[in-house]
């Protein structure tokens, strides 16, 4: 279940976060993440935000299915000419439909203890040697920021773990640290990997 405080936070900044820059580091890994895929690779963006990643994707020639928990979020990236709907991250539901899922920083508005269960939801979505995209804050433990949003951090170890466990082979790993939409500057990690099955 999505938190409501996250949500009401990101509908109340909508213009707000849309001014809010890719970092270099972002907009690198996005060009190595598409770097991976075939042209016009079907990509899910899972909890995309308004849109401004998956509006680079269509750009580039790929096909981009959206989704995320926000109202306001979704009728932006619609304006943005992209296919996105409302929904939860439990609303993955789709068996082999996506060459690649995009989830950049949205998993960790999940409690840590789902997402086992999300990944293995996104594996389940992905087709046979299909790539995932993780953009994740580095850290311990669960808590708020400073404008209200839920996060849940991770160690290193543990996301490699996790990733080896469900059989994903690492592609592009980036650590760094960057400030959001609080203006709190955290450590974190871009991952790209690949379903070896």
């Amino acid at each position: 279940m999505a938190d409501p405080e996250t949500i009401k936070t990101y509908s109340t900044q909508v213009e707000k976060y849309q001014k809010v820059a890719m970092t270099d580091a972002e907009s690198r890994a996005l060009g190595q993440f598409l770097a991976h895929l075939e042209q016009g690779a079907h990509i899910l963006d899972l909890g995309c935000g308004p849109g401004h990643h998956s509006e680079q994707m269509l750009a580039a020639g790929f096909q981009v299915a959206a989704i995320d928990a926000t109202p306001e979020f979704v009728e932006t990236a619609r304006a943005r000419g992209v296919d996105a709907r409302l929904g939860l991250f439990d609303d993955l539901t789709e068996v082999a439909a996506y060459d690649a899922i995009w989830a950049s920083f949205s998993l960790l508005h999940a409690p840590r203890a789902d997402f086992p269960r999300h990944l293995d939801a996104i594996h389940k979505a992905l087709r046979t040697k299909g790539h995932l995209y993780l953009g994740l804050k580095l850290g311990e433990g669960e808590k708020r920021d400073s404008i209200g949003r839920f996060y849940a951090y991770f160690q290193e170890d543990e996301l490699r773990d996790h990733l080896a466990a469900r059989d994903f082979a690492i592609k592009d790993w980036t650590v760094g640290e960057g400030a959001g939409l609080s203006g709190e500057v955290h450590p974190f990690v871009l991952i790209t990997a690949q379903r070896t099955t």
